[in-house]
């Protein structure tokens, strides 16, 4: 199973900009779905992005046309790229496979998110 490490995450005022990365351990990473989600206090978590192993995207509603989900997968990364931040964007931040969220299992510890003035 791939270990997974999310960092980029922090506190930024509506309007703003963060980069995401999650950083895949294994030699299959690039034979993975990847998926960015997300928890907000008191939500179950939701899934905000996937991408599949030949590059094919989907987004939420809520963040279509905001957010950007991209991979390396010669550097075994994946990323969310956010713009146009807002209030409601606020939660912590996972990747995972698609697998990995369908049987709630290899979660990372997250990056948070905060947008705030």
């Amino acid at each position: 199973q791939v270990q997974l490490v999310e960092s980029g995450g922090g506190l930024v005022q509506p309007g703003g900009s963060l980069r995401l990365s999650c950083a895949a351990s294994g030699s299959i990473f690039r034979l993975k779905t990847m998926g960015w989600y997300r928890q907000a206090p008191g939500k179950q978590r939701e899934l905000v992005a996937a991408i599949t192993n030949g590059g094919s995207t989907d987004y939420a509603d809520s963040v279509k046309g905001r957010f950007t989900i991209s991979r390396d997968n010669a550097k075994n990364t994946l990323y969310l790229q956010m713009n146009s931040l807002k209030p409601e964007d606020t939660a912590v931040y996972y990747c995972n496979t698609d697998t990995g969220f369908r049987f709630n299992s290899g979660w990372g510890q997250g990056t948070q998110v905060t947008v705030s003035s």
